[in-house]
Order: structure tokens, then C-alpha cells, then sequence
């Protein structure tokens, strides 16, 4: 569904990327781990486009995404749910979904799309009139995978979703993401969490200093001595 080769991406004069190579297929769950400024977040931005890719290419469904802007790709059927969520606080928790499905395709479908987001995250329904400022730092977050969702996307990417959150809502968080796999999305998702974030994916990259140090199935990644002591704390 997705692949990327060779991509290198930066800011200026400052690259955080290197030659970076991974894929997604349809109906998988694949996260990128690593510590902080390893490239995660860029890698997330030149995917919804961002930030430009320098060099390599950017494939999605067969269609190469290289200097597509960031409103193109949420209509190829991307959607990004950024670090530190990005909601808009003083719109009620209605309007921030509807704000989710502006593309013509996904205002066609609101108010189906809007009862499923709605089915997953009970407590959206419950504030929907509520200023989405006021959500507590979970509830935020449900919002704006909910926001994603109303774009009715193909890929759903992830950008440090359990950021900020107390422990207790990490786990829950975790859970609600597991939830929404189940529903068929398939799911990009960085994260510094890297015991919770191996029991959800089917495959996982490890990402250091911008370029890909590791790969492979999640089960066999945690298992790695190296890994293990690194990033999972064992």
C-alpha cells in the first residue's frame, strides 16, 4: 500500500532522514521506534506531505506521492494524526470532526462516518457540544483520531499518540488504537512506547540518528537483546 525508497528529507540545512526504506501493506499495523530526534515526526511529515522529500520516492497505491501538498494526500486517502494531537480547543467536539471531513468524498458520508467514530469513542457523543479545550489529555486524543477517521482514510498514520498521557490512559489508549485496527484501518504509528507499541503491530522499524538501524516482525524485534535493553527497559 505504502512504500518508501531511499528518502532522504531534512529542514534547511539540518537532515534528519537518511535514505530511509520501509513499506506498509493493506490491513497491517507497523510502527516506527526510536528515541527522541531520531527522525520519527519527519518521517511522519513527508509522508502527509509536510515536508518534502529530497531524495527517493513515495509510493501510495501505486501512485507516487513526491511534491503532493499536505490537503492531496489526505484525498488519496491519508490521514495524519499529529504529535500533541492539534485539535482545535475552542470548537465543540462536533466541529472538530466535521473539520476531519472537509474532502467532498468524506462530507458525502459524514453522518455515517460521524455514528461510527461515535460507536468507538462513546465519550465523543457524550461531549459533543463540549469545547474540545476542555477534553481531559485522553479524550483529546480519541478526538483527534476521530477527527482522522471522518476523512474515511485508507492509511491512518500515528504520530506519538501516548505523548502526555498518565500511564493508566496509556494503556487505555493503547487499547482504543487496537480497536480501531479491528475496524480494518491500517495503521502507521511512531512511538517512544516501545513495550506497548510491539504487542499492537504485526512489524515494527528502529529508527536512530535518521536512518533505519533494524527491522522485522514485532514478537521477534522485542525479543532482540539489543532492543531489549535499549528501548524496552528489560
Amino acid at each position: 500500500m505504502l512504500e518508501l525508497r531511499g528518502v532522504t528529507a531534512g529542514y534547511g540545512h539540518f537532515t534528519a532522514l537518511w535514505d530511509v526504506t520501509l513499506r506498509v501493506e493493506a490491513g497491517e499495523a507497523v510502527a516506527v521506534v526510536g528515541p527522541n530526534g531520531s527522525g520519527k515526526t519527519t518521517l511522519m511529515r513527508v509522508i502527509s506531505g509536510l515536508v518534502a522529500a529530497r531524495t527517493g520516492e513515495l509510493v501510495f497505491e501505486g501512485n507516487s506521492l513526491a511534491g503532493r501538498k499536505a490537503h492531496e494526500v489526505v484525498r488519496h486517502g491519508i490521514a495524519h494524526v499529529p504529535e500533541g494531537r492539534r485539535i482545535f480547543p475552542r470548537l465543540s467536539v462536533g466541529d472538530n470532526l466535521r473539520m476531519g471531513a472537509f474532502q467532498p468524498r468524506a462530507r458525502q458520508a459524514f453522518a455515517e462516518s460521524r455514528a461510527r467514530v461515535y460507536d468507538l469513542f462513546p465519550v465523543l457523543r457524550e461531549r459533543e457540544r463540549q469545547p474540545a479545550g476542555s477534553l481531559s489529555g485522553g479524550e483529546q486524543q480519541m478526538l483527534a483520531l476521530g477527527r482522522a477517521l471522518m476523512s474515511r482514510p485508507k492509511l491512518i498514520l500515528l504520530d506519538e499518540p501516548s505523548m502526555g498521557l498518565a500511564p493508566v490512559l496509556v494503556l487505555r489508549l493503547f487499547e482504543l488504537i487496537r480497536r480501531v485496527r479491528e475496524e480494518g484501518y491500517t495503521i502507521l504509528v511512531v512511538e517512544q512506547n516501545v513495550r506497548q507499541v510491539l504487542k499492537l503491530v504485526d512489524r515494527a522499524y528502529l529508527l536512530e540518528v535518521g536512518r533505519i538501524r533494524m527491522e522485522g516482525r514485532a514478537a521477534a524485534l522485542s525479543e532482540q537483546d539489543f532492543v531489549r535493553k535499549a528501548y524496552v527497559g528489560l
